[in-house]
């Protein structure tokens, strides 16, 4: 089967290619601009003519859609390009999915939820409360999907990070390594996730073809619970870049124009139970993570 990845050159995109490889399906590489090194055929996903031909053309059977536009705070800003993407561009890969009887996975995001103040973790089930453009676009994203009543797996995950691309992980290592105190937000909890594992679980599913009869919204992030404040102590730790202070401190001591989530656990008991996945705890990922980029402490190597 033909599989479809947008968003190819981004973070879980790129995770995609690694754990890909060698797969029975053909895995197809598309992003709207390409990289040296990485063979990705150009698609703009906003123009729907242009997915309709490449889903045709290449005989699409599964879309997986990892494109997004993720800046949150420059979201604020940017509310009519953010919809076109996290909302329109979904719209149009679940119409062609519909119109060639495929599946699309598409991923979501815990900022779905925010506004409400959760202790336990939040199931499928809750209803969302975005608190910015930034989610209450990949919300909409979602309902759209749903509404074109195509096949899906909706995915949301929370705080990605792995050796590509620009995240949480690669900037506390270069301030760690640059400064000579640093603070860091305890009052947002949630769950870091590696991208590759996130690879994993969506390359499973479409292998194993579990996903007929099982379509829907699923939630994945890696198991645990930790705060900003604990990420980056985790990290410190894992590279031994010690000469720096960390302290925590309270959000509201860097003002933003978007109230993030508070607490944005996610409950991975569905996906899990559906699909028989297995999934590994926060610090474990990190680890692995810290390792494939040559940054791992040599007393944890």
């Amino acid at each position: 089967m033909n599989i479809l990845v947008t968003g190819a050159n981004g973070q879980l995109g790129s995770e995609i290619r690694i754990v890909s490889h060698g797969s029975e399906d053909n895995y197809i590489f598309t992003d709207v601009n390409t990289v040296e090194g990485q063979e990705t055929i150009p698609l703009d996903i906003t123009d729907r003519d242009a997915v309709f031909r490449m889903v045709r053309k290449q005989e699409i059977g599964v879309i997986v859609n990892c494109a997004a536009y993720t800046n949150v705070d420059a979201a604020e800003d940017n509310h009519p390009f953010a919809e076109r993407l996290n909302a329109d561009a979904p719209e149009n890969l679940a119409l062609a999915m519909k119109d060639a009887g495929g599946l699309l996975v598409h991923i979501s995001t815990d900022y779905v939820f925010g506004k409400e103040p959760y202790n336990t973790p939040c199931n499928e089930t809750q209803q969302g409360t975005p608190t910015g453009v930034y989610g209450l676009t990949k919300k909409l994203g979602e309902e759209k999907i749903i509404n074109t009543g195509c096949q899906h797996i909706i995915i949301r995950t929370a705080w990605l990070y792995s050796e590509f691309g620009k995240n949480f992980c690669k900037t506390m290592l270069s301030l760690l390594s640059s400064k000579p105190n640093l603070k860091v937000v305890v009052d947002q909890v949630g769950t870091p996730t590696y991208a590759f594992d996130l690879a994993i679980a969506i390359c499973k599913i479409i292998s194993q073809r579990s996903y007929v009869g099982n379509t829907g919204i699923y939630h994945f992030s890696n198991e645990g619970v930790c705060s900003w404040y604990d990420f980056t102590k985790m990290i410190q730790t894992y590279s031994g870049l010690f000469d720096c202070d960390v302290q925590p401190c309270r959000s509201d001591e860097f003002p933003s124009k978007v109230v993030r989530p508070s607490y944005s656990v996610l409950d991975k008991t569905k996906i899990k139970n559906t699909f028989g996945l297995h999934v590994p705890y926060w610090t474990d990922s990190l680890e692995v993570c810290m390792k494939n980029m040559g940054v791992l402490y040599k007393d944890f190597g």
